[in-house]
C-alpha cells in the first residue's frame, strides 16, 4: 500500500467544478455530453472510495483527482482561446457538429480521457506519492472497471433505436472499432513506459507528443459526421 503524508485536492473539488459545467453548457453540445458522463463515472469513484472499496484511498483519490485535472485543464485552454492537447482537439472543434451523434461525443472524450490523460495521471500520482506505478496498478484497475461497467451502460442510453441504427450503418462501424478495455490496456503500457523514461526528459517528451497526437488522431475517426439530423 501507497504511504503518504499529504492528501491532494478533494474529489468533492473536481465533482464541483464538472457540475458548474454541466450547468452552463448547452444540452448537445458535445463537451456537455462527455462532461455528463465523466461526471457520473466520477460521482461513482467518489461514491466508492467513501464506503471502502479502495483498498489505499489515498492513492485512489490522488488517481481520481489527478486524472480529472487534465480534462478540466482542457477546458480551460480551450474556454480561454488556447490550444488544448491534441487527444482533446477533435472534440471541442465537432463540438456542434449536427452530424455527429451523442454516443460519438461521449466516446471520443472518453478516448481522449483514457489514451492520454489517464497515462499522464498515472505518473502525476507516483511523483505526488513517491511511489511506482505498479503501487497504484490496484486503483488503475478498479477505476478501469467501473469505467467499463459504465460505458455499457452510456452505449446502451446513447446508441439509437434498432430502425435509425439500420439506416446509420457507419455508427456501427465506428462503435465496433474502438474498445476501452483495448484502450485501457494501452494506457498502462504507456504510464509504465512513461514512468520508465522519466530520467530522459525529452524522449519522454517526444513519446507524450505521440501518444497525444495518435489518440486524437482515433478521436476524429470517432467523431466523423454521419448524416445531418
Amino acid at each position: 500500500m501507497v504511504q503518504c503524508e499529504q492528501f491532494t485536492t478533494p474529489v468533492d473539488g473536481v465533482i464541483s467544478r464538472m457540475r458548474a459545467l454541466d450547468s452552463t453548457l448547452p444540452a448537445g453540445d458535445g463537451v456537455a455530453v462527455f462532461n455528463r458522463v465523466y461526471l457520473a463515472v466520477t460521482e461513482a469513484v467518489d461514491q466508492r472510495i467513501d464506503a471502502g472499496r479502495f483498498g489505499d484511498p489515498r492513492a485512489a483519490i490522488t488517481l481520481d483527482v489527478r486524472f480529472a485535472e487534465r480534462y478540466l485543464a482542457a477546458v480551460d485552454a480551450a474556454s480561454g482561446e488556447r490550444r488544448p492537447p491534441a487527444c482533446w482537439r477533435p472534440l471541442f472543434q465537432l463540438r456542434r457538429h449536427p452530424g455527429v451523434r451523442p454516443l460519438q461525443f461521449a466516446l471520443a472524450g472518453i478516448n481522449a480521457h483514457i489514451g492520454h490523460d489517464l497515462a499522464l495521471a498515472v505518473v502525476d500520482t507516483c511523483r505526488t506519492l513517491g511511489c511506482e506505478p505498479a503501487d497504484v496498478e490496484d486503483e488503475f484497475d478498479r477505476v478501469g472497471d467501473l469505467l467499463v461497467s459504465l460505458e455499457e451502460r452510456i452505449r446502451e442510453e446513447l446508441m439509437p433505436g434498432p430502425d435509425l441504427l439500420q439506416i446509420a450503418d457507419p455508427l456501427t462501424h465506428l462503435l465496433g472499432a474502438w474498445s476501452l478495455e483495448r484502450a485501457r490496456d494501452a494506457t498502462w503500457t504507456a504510464a509504465r513506459a512513461l514512468w520508465a523514461l522519466r530520467g530522459l526528459p525529452d524522449v519522454a517528451e517526444e513519446f507524450t507528443e505521440g501518444l497525444d497526437a495518435a489518440v486524437g488522431l482515433a478521436g476524429r475517426m470517432l467523431l466523423t459526421p454521419l448524416r445531418d439530423r
